[in-house]
């Protein structure tokens, strides 16, 4: 049996993060997910998914996101029922994340947040956007980054870098 979901889109509120009695942090959270299609009127609707995460990745889930921050999630879809004050059955389908992703920035998070685009003037608005490596809350020592100017230096040894040159590739190459 498989139960695998992958979610990507935005937190409709901040992370509500809680410990249970013995002392497990959990975190609850809404993902806002664009539909693939338009309405009948062209506008895009998505679907709110509920999400929940566990210990440490809940900690540092609620640390470092907040309302409209752009989220990839994956886990599992699991679905609960219990009794409420009122004797009725309430049923819960949601997501039990096991990992994430932030797929934005700190400050395009943030300017996200705030209404503003986010965006540099040298680059069109849909361009991908460069950032310094004290942007990203986690750190990555592999982007060779110079820490006196946040500059990220090229690698010349990259067989993956854009040289300019264009890409030689024969059928032979090809697994297909």
């Amino acid at each position: 049996m498989i139960n695998r979901t992958i979610l990507v889109g935005r937190l409709t509120r901040d992370p509500e993060l809680r410990y249970t009695t013995s002392g497990a942090a959990v975190a609850t959270f809404t993902v806002a997910v664009n539909r693939q299609f338009t309405n009948q009127q062209g506008e895009r609707e998505a679907d709110f998914v509920s999400c929940v995460i566990w210990r440490k990745a809940a900690e540092n889930f609620a640390n470092f996101t907040h309302k409209g921050s752009l989220v990839g999630v994956d886990g599992r879809i699991q679905t609960r029922n219990y009794e409420n004050q009122q004797g009725q059955r309430v049923y819960v389908t949601e997501v039990v994340v096991e990992n994430f992703s932030l797929l934005e920035t700190k400050a395009q998070s943030q300017s996200h947040n705030n209404g503003a685009p986010s965006f540099d003037n040298n680059q069109p608005a849909n361009a991908p956007q460069s950032s310094s490596a004290n942007d990203n809350p986690f750190g990555n020592a592999n982007n060779n980054a110079n820490a006196d100017s946040g500059n990220v230096k090229s690698n010349a040894n990259d067989p993956f870098a854009n040289n300019g040159e264009p890409i030689d590739i024969s059928d032979d190459d090809l697994p297909f």
